[in-house]
């Protein structure tokens, strides 16, 4: 039986929130609630704080009655994009450090993916390569950074040294720019759509890009199941055939990138994570749960890639990660 291992699951710590507080000026707003607070962007709710996020010993519980063996753990948006070079370095090497101890304490359950401050690339490559030697097995990325997209040149040579270490990619939507022109804080439309549609078209504009030629050995997952993109790969591949700008870079069809680009569990029915598994291939298929977010849920998460077929439920559930991590 494959060990389960959980490529999509998050912890924060009190520094960093405290940074952010300080620091995330006027597009990051703080709703005071009756426990932790609400997190808005450009005054849209995205990100509700609860005290798992902070707890590694209820982590451990958790993993535990869930039957998860390893968690690969991330910060989530905003990541470090707020405040300038000295504040976004600081609240990078934070979290890296402190998942850096966490994994030292659970050594055989906690694994980790750097943070960087992306926005500064020569300090991006210097805290990548320190996380990385303090045990970082892969790195975060959102999946706009500070509004840029992930194709903008400024990033190439951060790239280029994940991918001369061949290290996984985590791309995890924020609340996408825009949200406030989108109407996007009524009924909280940030969760449900918004972040899909950020690493929807973080991923789209990738493969458009010709970003999988140029960058071979990283391993790019793409957070809640590749957003939207697992459904309209068919429109990507005839926008492809008909329209000239969306053949630009790239001479095989959009789905043939979509057997390079991994994808995780976190969706909330059986028949879209086999469609992730069909469009995907299953050896693309990692499980993740988003714990501890509210939305979260370590346990359906995992039933649902049980109920699928040998031997994509083997890959699924750890072998593919166990792959691309070498764990």
């Amino acid at each position: 039986m494959s060990p389960v291992i959980d490529v999509h699951t998050h912890m924060v710590s009190e520094a960093w929130l405290k940074l952010l507080r300080d620091h995330g000026g006027t597009k990051y707003q703080f709703r005071e609630t009756a426990d932790l607070p609400l997190i808005l962007c450009d005054g849209a709710p995205f990100f509700t704080l609860n005290r798992n996020m902070f707890d590694y010993e209820a982590r451990i519980r958790n993993m535990d009655a869930a039957g998860v063996d390893v968690s690969v753990v991330s910060l989530t948006a905003p990541s470090c994009f707020f405040g300038g070079p000295e504040v976004s370095l600081l609240a990078a090497r934070t979290m890296n450090d402190e998942l850096a101890a966490a994994r030292r304490a659970y050594p055989d359950r906690i694994r980790f993916f750097a943070t960087i401050p992306w926005q500064y690339p020569d300090l991006a490559v210097a805290e990548l390569k320190r996380a990385h030697a303090s045990g970082a097995s892969g790195v975060m990325v959102i999946a706009n950074i500070d509004g840029a997209s992930l194709t903008d040149p400024l990033f190439a040579p951060v790239w280029r040294a994940i991918d001369d270490l061949a290290l996984p990619v985590l791309v995890h939507p924020t609340a996408p720019p825009g949200v406030a022109m989108m109407d996007m804080a009524t009924y909280n439309l940030a969760p449900p759509l918004g972040f899909c549609f950020d690493t929807s078209l973080a991923i789209a504009r990738c493969i458009y890009d010709g970003f999988f030629d140029r960058y071979q050995k990283l391993h790019m997952i793409a957070a809640h199941g590749g957003g939207a993109l697992p459904y309209l790969v068919g429109r990507l591949d005839i926008c492809h055939e008909r329209i000239p700008a969306c053949a630009a870079r790239i001479e095989q069809p959009p789905s043939a990138y979509m057997r390079r680009i991994l994808v995780d569990a976190v969706v909330f029915r059986q028949d879209a994570l086999e469609m992730c598994v069909s469009v995907c291939g299953a050896e693309n298929v990692l499980y993740g749960s988003d714990y501890p977010h509210n939305i979260g849920d370590m346990q359906s998460c995992l039933a649902r890639v049980d109920a699928l077929p040998e031997p994509a439920r083997q890959l699924v559930r750890g072998r593919n990660a166990q792959r691309i991590f070498g764990f």
